[in-house]
């Protein structure tokens, strides 16, 4: 370990890409390997000032503050572990936003007992980037189209975009059951609450917060529906929450589906949630032009489907 004694604070000149972020979050992510537990504590005996000042945790920085950060002890057991190699397809970059392809299973942040996730990933993989934050988040088992942000007007731009409802977000996610119901507008409210198991789940609840979503067939195949989801709203678990309440579980839900079914499928090889975020379609907030884009249905939900036809001219 180091001698500390001999070793200088760091004075870091706040630029316009990190303004508005809050100073824990802006030390967690600059000094990598600390734990979270001596980040706070600095903050709070006042060893860390912006501006010569003493700041709580939650200061937001502004464009030209000038933060120090006092000599930080780092030692072999306190390093982070490295962020294991991942597969993620970038659908689209620029000198804003990125546009990724996330696998089902990976999670998009860690926490929870998840060391890693697509914003670590690409973090480290790109260590020279002085901003990369989620715009939006899809739940692990949900695979497709997610929006990073690499800078922090884009994010606050994005943000506001989604807040209007002027993005266009759609999904496709195969049920059981045989939808006849053509283009339905689902608008329901709904409740998060944690099972005595201490997992996340979500209920249709006159207490809890408006969702809306609209559902539209794209193709019947035999015993089950592929239907094309707009999400007019963004609450947790929306899409699953609301076809489980009409009577349409998705393949695959672990959490709101049909559990039999689920492990029918499975012995067959379907062995995910099938949901995925299909499109997004948005005016980019830097460049005025609307952006349109698209990931294809992964091969494991493409194979599924070809089985279901082959079933069918069986």
């Amino acid at each position: 370990m180091k001698d500390l004694s001999k070793v200088s604070a760091r004075q870091v000149n706040i630029e316009p890409e990190t303004a508005g972020q809050r100073v824990d979050n802006f030390l967690l992510r600059v000094c990598k390997g600390v734990p979270k537990s001596h980040i706070y504590r600095i903050l709070r005996s006042g060893e860390v000032r912006v501006n010569s000042g003493r700041v709580d945790a939650t200061y937001r920085l502004q464009d030209g503050d000038r933060v120090r950060i006092p000599p930080l002890r780092l030692g072999a057991k306190t390093a982070a572990p490295k962020s294991p190699t991942i597969e993620l397809p970038l659908l689209y970059e620029d000198e804003g936003l990125i546009a990724a392809n996330k696998p089902a299973g990976l999670a998009v942040h860690g926490g929870s007992g998840i060391s890693h996730g697509v914003i670590e990933h690409l973090r480290a993989a790109r260590p020279q980037a002085k901003f990369l934050e989620l715009v939006h988040r899809l739940d692990r088992d949900t695979s497709g189209l997610l929006l990073l942000a690499k800078k922090r007007s884009v994010l606050t731009a994005m943000h506001e975009l989604m807040r209007a409802g002027q993005m266009d977000k759609r999904y496709l996610v195969l049920v059981k059951g045989q939808w006849s119901a053509g283009k339905q507008h689902v608008k329901l409210k709904l409740q998060r609450y944690v099972t005595g198991a201490g997992e996340r789940r979500v209920s249709v609840d006159d207490e809890g917060r408006e969702s809306h979503t609209i559902f539209e067939l794209e193709r019947g195949c035999g015993d089950y529906s592929l239907l094309q989801a707009q999400l007019k709203t963004g609450r947790t678990h929306q899409i699953r929450v609301h076809l489980a309440h009409l009577g349409f579980p998705i393949v695959g839900d672990d959490k709101y589906g049909d559990f039999e079914l689920n492990k029918r499928l499975a012995k067959q090889g379907m062995k995910r949630m099938f949901l995925h975020a299909w499109k997004l379609a948005f005016v980019h907030p830097a460049s005025g032009e609307r952006l349109k884009l698209e990931a294809p249905l992964p091969p494991e939900l493409e194979n599924f489907m070809l089985s279901l036809e082959r079933e069918q001219q069986s």
